[in-house]
Formats: structure tokens, C-alpha cells, sequence
């Protein structure tokens, strides 16, 4: 008898796009395609493959109808920032300081673009 919160092991039997199938000895499971991820999931064949046995953690345990709920994400997540924050270095410059700078530019930028004469 499995109970809610075990970790069992079990073999992916089919894909759909809301989620994988997996037979965990006389229990059929369900890890839907929000429990492979905190983030954004777009192919459930980028975890996990048919045939592939896997690692999961049982969410809910339906024993009338043989039935589980899984997760993969509680299992196989990966440790530390999701994410980097992007830096961002603000500062002002005054308007008198950027006008030379921006006419120093525009003139190179034509001088470039001006026909060689001979």
C-alpha cells in the first residue's frame, strides 16, 4: 500500500501534452505536465522519456481505483537561483556633458559616409 508522501520509483508508460503516465507496481500515476517544473514547461520529453524509470513523490493516493497523483519537480529540483537578475547601472549625465559627444559621433558617422574626392 503506498501512502501520500512516499518516494517511489516507477516506469513512464505514456505521454500527452498535460502530462506523463507512469506504472508504479499495481498503480497507474499521473505526474501532470505543473508538476515537472517550477518553471515553464513546454515538452514533458525534455524530463522524462517512455520507458524511462523514474524518481517521484507521491502527491495523492486514490486506493479504490489503483490511482496516483506524482510529482517529478519535488524530486529532481534543481538547487539554487532560477534565474539571474539582470544589473542595471544607473547613473545621470548631464545633457551639457552627452550634447558634444553625440555631435562628435554624428560627425564621424558622416565623415564616413561622405564620397572620397580626388
Amino acid at each position: 500500500m503506498i501512502k501520500k508522501g512516499e518516494i517511489v520509483y516507477g516506469r513512464v508508460t505514456n505521454i500527452l501534452g498535460y502530462g506523463a503516465f507512469v506504472k508504479v507496481g499495481e498503480y497507474d500515476g499521473l505526474i501532470h505536465i505543473s508538476e515537472f517544473s517550477d518553471n515553464y514547461v513546454r515538452r514533458i520529453k525534455d524530463y522524462v522519456v517512455v520507458g524511462q524509470n523514474v524518481k517521484l513523490k507521491v502527491l495523492d493516493v486514490d486506493e479504490k481505483n489503483k490511482k496516483l497523483k506524482l510529482s517529478y519537480k519535488l524530486i529532481h529540483r534543481r538547487r539554487g537561483v532560477k534565474s539571474e537578475i539582470p544589473k542595471f547601472i544607473i547613473g545621470f549625465k548631464s545633457l551639457e556633458k552627452q550634447i558634444p559627444v553625440f555631435i562628435n559621433e554624428q560627425l564621424k558617422r558622416l565623415k564616413l559616409k561622405e564620397p572620397k574626392i580626388k
